[in-house]
């Protein structure tokens, strides 16, 4: 078969790109994703994305051995269903601020030039301070409807800390704090499936294919990308363009199975080099989170959520426990007055939540996650033959353990104010009321995990380590972009679901354009 684009993958930015270039019905789209359909009841649900961990719905990567992390091995859930990775997130629509953008340095991707397409996707429901966002977009964003009465605890403690209210989060700064605007359209989760795809696939000239793995992008004897081989050795063909929307993880592994990337990582592979650019697969990087965890003596967070009646009440008037998103506010600080920006996100959560939610809560209690916003520590994804090997690497840098620990310690101010001390009772575990700083670094490498947010490994820039230009086109490679975050040069300073689908939305018109 023959068509125009040929998308790899159904996450964020595919949807998106499907959506937008379908929209012109003289070309024809093929999307592939090589999960199954989003049809699970616990895809709707808010709260229960944690049910959607280590299923059919879920990668279920682990990485390497991080010998900074005590050895540890740790897990990283990526969505594998349409919508990808917005199908099973916390629904979290945090863009960043200002100088994440301004600091990637490249035309066009300022974040003067950037905003507009965040607003193109955006409809905000309810506040919009500034007009903030955008109105008329496919993706609906709310206010929670019923959040929890230690949630509204924990922003009044951060006035206490003296931080800034914040009007709305998304505005060119994020200092300060805020209740997390969320993807939900009436109590339920409103992917990037919901918002781009599902409209889209009405169009006669998109075809979308489930349970369609990519092995390889086809190259032909000019080095010129003509389509891709998936599932049991089909092929199809690109007239105009293929692009690769698989993530950080997925996109860098399909063009090192392509022969895209650093000779000597292709051939230990088994992979024939067709394309040298060493820069594939490097500068990994990612969200680290830590967490202070402590009882709450009242029995009103989330670890009643799965009762019965809190069932009937979300089912039926889609609000309650089971419409919360588990991070339900945030706060973004500077640890020190010479960082730049905040460099630290404080997320506030009412329930124990630990090791990514598949352990049931023992009793009520409450956390405030703690991430590195920025770190220095680099990683990289490499090839075990056709297996992806995942090495965040984390740690790996001094700063982000000073910036950690002091992190951790203002979650434990903040635990100590007027306004959470009803609250806020003994530690809760695994955390164990660690006091020093040795022993909050500790506690940091034996009980971190991602916070889902890897990028950078198809870096966009014009030096020797980028793999995309600022246009997303492969380097020397015609015919073929990269369109998702693992093309972002710089973690930004808030979430990726967000800036995701804002470069999906610059890409379409970069690729209509050309």
């Amino acid at each position: 078969m023959r068509y125009d684009y040929v998308i790899v993958g159904a996450g964020s930015a595919g949807c998106v790109l499907a959506d937008r270039l379908s929209a012109d019905p003289s070309v024809r789209v093929l999307l592939l994703e090589a999960g199954g359909a989003d049809r699970k009841q616990e895809i709707r649900v808010p709260a229960a994305f944690a049910k959607l961990f280590k299923t059919r719905y879920d990668w279920d990567y682990t990485t390497a051995a991080q010998e900074p992390m005590a050895g540890r091995r740790l897990y990283w859930p990526r969505g594998k269903t349409l919508g990808g990775s917005s199908s099973i997130n916390a629904q979290m629509w945090v863009r960043g601020h200002r100088a994440d953008y301004d600091g990637w340095n490249l035309p066009g991707w300022s974040y003067e030039e950037v905003l507009p397409y965040f607003r193109r996707s955006e409809r905000r429901i309810g506040s919009n301070r500034g007009g903030v966002y955008g109105t008329e977009g496919p993706i609906y964003i709310s206010e929670l409807r019923s959040p929890n009465v230690t949630t509204q605890a924990f922003l009044r403690a951060c006035e206490e800390l003296g931080l800034t209210r914040l009007a709305e989060l998304n505005g060119p700064s994020n200092e300060g704090f805020a209740p997390t605007p969320v993807t939900q359209r009436r109590g339920r989760r409103w992917s990037c499936a919901d918002a781009y795809l599902r409209p889209a696939m009405r169009r006669r000239n998109l075809t979308v294919l489930t349970a369609a793995q990519v092995h390889r992008v086809l190259l032909d004897e000019d080095g010129r990308a003509t389509g891709v081989e998936y599932g049991d050795g089909l092929r199809v063909s690109a007239d105009k363009e293929v692009i690769l929307s698989a993530g950080a993880i997925g996109s860098p592994q399909v063009l090192m199975l392509s022969g895209i990337g650093d000779p000597d990582v292709l051939r230990a592979a088994g992979v024939e080099p067709r394309r040298e650019l060493p820069g594939v697969g490097r500068n990994l990087m990612d969200h680290l989170a830590s967490a202070i965890m402590l009882e709450c003596p009242e029995p009103v967070t989330l670890a009643g959520a799965e009762t019965p009646g809190h069932l009937v009440r979300y089912l039926l008037r889609r609000d309650g426990l089971l419409s919360s998103n588990v991070g339900e506010a945030v706060a973004f600080i500077r640890t020190a007055p010479e960082e730049p920006a905040p460099d630290i996100e404080l997320i506030f959560a009412p329930t124990p939540f630990a090791d990514h939610g598949l352990t049931p809560p023992a009793g009520h209690g409450i956390t405030i996650g703690v991430i590195l916003l920025q770190p220095e520590s680099r990683g990289r994804i490499t090839l075990d033959g056709r297996d992806v090997v995942i090495d965040p690497r984390y740690l790996t840098a001094p700063a982000d353990v000073r910036r950690m620990v002091a992190g951790l310690r203002r979650a434990k101010e903040a635990f100590a104010t007027t306004a959470l001390k009803p609250y806020a009772g003994a530690p809760m575990k695994p955390y164990g009321g660690e006091e020093t700083d040795e022993e909050l670094a500790r506690y940091a490498r034996e009980r971190a995990e991602t916070l889902y947010h890897p990028v950078g490994t198809c870096k966009m820039g014009t030096g020797e380590d980028a793999v995309v230009d600022p246009c997303l086109r492969v380097a020397g490679v015609p015919g073929l972009r990269v369109v998702d975050a693992s093309v972002m040069p710089m973690l930004n300073r808030g979430h990726t679901h967000a800036p995701t689908v804002m470069i999906a939305e610059r890409a379409a018109d970069l690729i209509r354009a050309s």
